[in-house]
């Protein structure tokens, strides 16, 4: 059962309801480009809006600080025009990292994300030796599950450590597959009756960093109740901006998109009924 929205308004393009928005929290992976090449009419969306005195900020569960995701977006060719400011849960995760100073800490993810911890005092240990555990990933997303770390993280839980979870997202898509992230081990961890922390979407603090982001930038507050957030998640993306009190809006050509893509709206409404969470907008992309 779906809470709060009760009816999703179907959408053509961004323009049709810009004019109710002074600033748009908008998801990075999966929205502006899926792991391999930006969606160019999302990037255009974007620069509209800023046209029309929109803020933009960036809101991601990468596991990086900002500045490695501005350098990927560049990669990708998406220019900084298109933006305001980004606010990473990566961001968040080092301000959890840096309360646990000089504490013992087993890292679980891919050395891709090393840089999340770049210049903390969080020295690396053995499982056996971890005061903290900090999950950025898997440590082959191509190959391992959460399974794959079941023994490790029942060990974990059995001494009670806390998980600190880099990337709330279970899934991304990463150039048309689907392949798990650091929330769904976090979620296995829980299961078993671990302590997960979330540096991210859905997840309060990560918002209020990109609000206040974003009024440092235009220089004035922002009225709560003229705030967008759109991705391609309802347990992230729509759950958050439910629960900041943001207008959620549904891009359905993301992780959920063979559920949504290749069915009418009415199946598409049916399918939002039967989630924790309702978008109050859906379109099949970002466009303006």
């Amino acid at each position: 059962m779906s809470s709060g929205i009760a009816t999703t308004i179907a959408l053509r393009g961004f323009s049709e309801v810009a004019d109710r928005f002074d600033l748009c929290l908008c998801d990075v992976w999966g929205v502006v480009h899926n792991g391999i090449a930006a969606y160019r009419e999302a990037v255009a969306a974007l620069m509209r809006m800023r046209e029309r005195g929109i803020s933009v900020v960036l809101v991601t569960n990468a596991p990086r600080p900002g500045e490695v995701i501005i350098g990927q977006l560049d990669g990708f060719g998406v220019p900084r025009e298109a933006w305001d400011a980004i606010v990473t849960s990566g961001d968040v995760c080092r301000a959890l990292i840096r309360a646990r100073a000089g504490q013992p800490m087993f890292r679980l993810g891919p050395d891709r994300d090393l840089p999340l911890i770049a210049g903390l005092d969080a020295p690396e240990t053995g499982p056996e030796e971890a005061s903290y555990v900090l999950c950025t990933g898997l440590f082959d997303d191509e190959k391992d599950t959460p399974a794959t770390y079941a023994d490790l993280l029942g060990g974990f839980a059995a001494r009670k450590l806390p998980l600190i979870c880099a990337n709330p997202d279970l899934v991304v898509e990463r150039g048309g597959r689907i392949v798990p992230c650091a929330g769904s081990v976090a979620l296995a961890y829980e299961e078993m009756g671990g302590e997960a922390i979330y540096a991210g979407k859905p997840h309060r603090p990560i918002y209020e960093a990109a609000l206040a982001a974003a009024e440092e930038k235009r220089g004035s507050a922002i009225d709560r109740g003229r705030i967008c957030a759109v991705g391609d998640a309802i347990r992230t993306d729509i759950a958050g901006a439910e629960g900041f009190g943001a207008a959620g809006i549904m891009v359905l050509a993301g992780i959920h998109a063979q559920d949504l893509m290749e069915v009418s709206w009415e199946e598409r409404h049916g399918w939002f009924g039967r989630q924790t969470h309702r978008p109050a907008y859906a379109m099949p992309h970002l466009v303006w």
